[in-house]
């Protein structure tokens, strides 16, 4: 990954903000920002793995023609010994013809190990180049809260294994099959016509093949997939699951998924099993065919002996190709299959566009008329929710569970788009920011907080391998949470497992709030944050809000418990995806604490937030 470093007219230091928000350009940003690799280099990362795959396999076909044909030595061995070393008892030629046969042997092994060692560099190559790439636009495309595209590093994995596997090795020993042919030809024309017709036929036999197992194969891999995807998801909850007794139930619908999956491999496995059994029928009677009509050749004194068994063997290196493609063909198609899925995925990321570089963020929020109608059931989730926040304003929206609360705060930090109206930071579109400068620029608590197994330090830091110890200790100071890590042995080294062990709860709230504020972000979202709390936890949450205003953070929290209504600026009220209420927290304070008249349209929502 690189580093891009911006022109040193880009990292001067940010002058003072006019007084009374006037409207000066925003400053240009604090020091270097790194990037993820280039948007060139993902649009090209696929192109360029592909253009090294096939550079390889064009070296790798040359040396498996070099490997086939110093094969030959030991069919034209078994010739010369024959017709030529039998009839003549001369051990000098018997001892040279060993010699050479014996060196084109050593130079078949030799040639054979390099083209296995380029082709296994080859895979390495390839996902190295393309593994950073997938699971960044599998990570994006998955913001929706879908894991299905992170199938795709297993279709990696897949592509990686037929590089090195022996099916690629026999489709590009397939070229130096009209040698052999060739070979036979010059034996005797009739051993030549009876091993083309049966090349023909095994050709047939391939594309019949293909035909017939396509749709089975693919029907597996599709329940395969969703059956993956079910796992996992019982991996997730496997507490809730066994708590509650839903194992049984979980269980039923990844055996109906894997039933599935496993009836249309069998049907397409056992397509392939008949056709090449059928072509090794073919095969062998070819061999019989050769032997017997060779046979009659030498009788009549055509041929010799030794050229029958010559052309036999030669026959049968021709033919093998064909028929180990045939055998191989499942590992043939899922491997096209596995590619044409990441070339969809990478094709289709958002992280192909380029965005400019845009100046440091000052926190500068519009909303204007969302709408949010997300397919297929077209319920409308958000309609005309417009605001507007101000550099180190702080906001909390409030109304009962469904309202599209947690949507909007997905839509504030551009996890899903909406389907009309405009979300923009400092007068840019969500969609127009660079996204690892956007990133940069935001902090986000989600409601389900989800930790890496890693210690608490790099979890504040957003696992960023340049995170300092004075950031990471600035964004602990503003969530005030360093009493809190000082009391672990370790402190900030303290190593979190997969489950979050050893914090609780709330203290993954803490940590997670504490990496919303890494990186002196210029726009904070935070979803429930005090859900897991104590009373301790949300007086430290008031106070980092509190310290969040003073470094001019806008702060926007969707929230249930009205005592974190008390540090922030604004408050709005949602209703079914609408705005009821927003105003000054002083002016909608009594509305929700029923000290005000309640507008009768509201009293639902009002009624739910008292006491």
């Amino acid at each position: 990954m690189n580093a891009v470093v911006r022109p040193a007219s880009q990292t001067s230091k940010e002058p003072a903000s006019p007084a009374g928000g006037g409207q000066a350009p925003p400053p240009p940003p604090n020091g270097p920002i790194q990037r993820r690799w280039s948007d060139r280099e993902f649009q090209n990362v696929l192109g360029r793995g592909v253009a090294a795959v096939r550079k390889s396999l064009f070296t790798v076909a040359f040396f498996s023609f070099a490997v086939n044909t110093f094969v030959l030595a030991v069919p034209i061995y078994l010739f010369q010994i024959s017709d030529r070393v039998l009839t003549s008892r001369s051990m000098d030629t018997l001892i040279m013809l060993t010699i050479i046969v014996i060196g084109a042997l050593v130079m078949h092994v030799l040639i054979d190990i390099v083209r296995r060692f380029m082709l296994m560099r080859t895979a390495v190559e390839l996902e190295s180049k393309l593994g950073p790439a997938v699971l960044s636009a599998a990570a994006k495309s998955s913001q929706h809260g879908s894991s299905r595209e992170f199938q795709v590093l297993s279709d990696l994995q897949q592509l990686r294994n037929f590089v090195t596997g022996p099916v690629l090795l026999t489709m590009l020993d397939a070229p130096v099959a009209p040698v052999y042919l060739f070979a036979v030809f010059l034996v005797h024309p009739y051993l030549g016509f009876i091993v083309s017709g049966t090349g023909m036929v095994l050709l047939g036999i391939a594309v019949f093949n293909q035909r017939a197992t396509a749709d089975p194969f693919g029907r597996a891999g599709v329940y395969m997939m969703r059956a993956t995807l079910q796992a996992d998801a019982m991996a997730r909850n496997a507490g809730a699951l066994n708590a509650m007794g839903m194992v049984p139930e979980a269980v039923q619908i990844w055996g109906r998924e894997t039933r599935e999956s496993l009836k249309a491999q069998v049907q397409a496995q056992d397509r392939n099993i008949l056709l090449a059994g059928l072509s090794r029928l073919i095969r062998l009677l070819t061999q019989i065919a050769l032997l017997g009509v060779g046979a009659w050749l030498t009788l009549r004194g055509e041929l010799t002996g030794g050229m029958m068994i010559a052309s036999s063997i030669v026959a049968s290196r021709a033919l093998a190709p064909v028929e180990g493609t045939i055998e191989g063909w499942r590992s043939f198609v899922s491997a096209r299959t596995s590619y044409l899925r990441i070339k969809g995925l990478l094709q289709s990321s958002p992280l192909n566009f380029e965005r400019l570089r845009l100046p440091k963020a000052h926190g500068l929020l519009t909303v204007e008329r969302l709408l949010y109608v997300p397919p297929p059931n077209k319920k409308v989730i958000l309609n005309g929710v417009s605001f507007q926040l101000n550099p180190g304003e702080s906001l909390a929206i409030v109304g009962a569970s469904g309202t599209g609360k947690s949507t909007l705060a997905k839509m504030l930090v551009g996890s899903i788009y909406p389907t009309a109206g405009s979300i923009r930071l400092d007068m840019m579109d969500l969609r127009n920011w660079d996204p690892r400068q956007f990133g940069e620029s935001v902090g986000y608590l989600p409601q389900d907080v989800q930790l890496f197994p890693a210690t608490i330090k790099a979890n504040i830091g957003r696992m960023r391998e340049d995170a300092s110890d004075e950031a990471v200790f600035a964004a602990a100071e503003l969530a005030d949470i360093h009493e809190m890590v000082s009391q672990f042995p370790q402190g900030y080294e303290t190593p979190i497992t997969m489950d979050g062990t050893p914090l609780s709860g709330g203290q993954k709230q803490r940590v997670g709030l504490a990496r919303a504020f890494f990186g002196d972000p210029r726009l904070v979202v935070l979803d429930e944050p005090n859900s897991n709390l104590d009373v301790a936890g949300e007086l430290a949450l008031g106070r980092a809000l509190l310290r969040a205003k003073k470094k001019g953070i806008t702060v926007v929290a969707i929230t249930q418990r009205p005592a974190l209504l008390r540090s922030v600026d604004k408050i709005m009220v949602l209703n079914n995806g609408t705005v009821q209420a927003m105003g000054l927290r002083d002016d909608i304070l009594p509305l929700i604490s029923g000290r005000a008249g309640k507008p009768q349209q509201g009293a639902g929502i009002l009624d739910s937030l008292e006491g």
